[in-house]
């Protein structure tokens, strides 16, 4: 089995599992999902990426993590605006 099959298996997988526990804790909070979600991602990648050899798909990656960065960034800012009050007028 290839490295690319096992990695998308595993992170089905981690999906799976942190829906299930988010469920069984009556606690479902998209933001935190997703946050638990691009943890899980950025592990994958760390473990199937080649030490010497850049592959082609792996710049597409890099795409995919920074637009993840940017909507963590985006829900930081949002909470921390909520802990301080502070609300965005359109």
């Amino acid at each position: 089995m290839k490295k690319q099959m096992i990695a998308i298996i595993a992170f089905a997988v981690f999906l799976i599992i942190v829906t299930i526990l988010m469920l069984l804790a009556q606690w479902v909070d998209l933001e935190v999902f997703f946050v638990l979600s691009l943890l899980g991602f950025l592990m994958i990648i760390h473990l199937i990426q080649p030490k010497y050899v850049k592959t082609r798909y792996f710049h597409y990656i890099r795409y995919l993590i920074a637009g993840g960065i940017v909507i963590f960034g985006v829900i930081v800012a949002m909470k921390v605006m909520k802990i301080l009050g502070l609300k965005i007028s359109p």
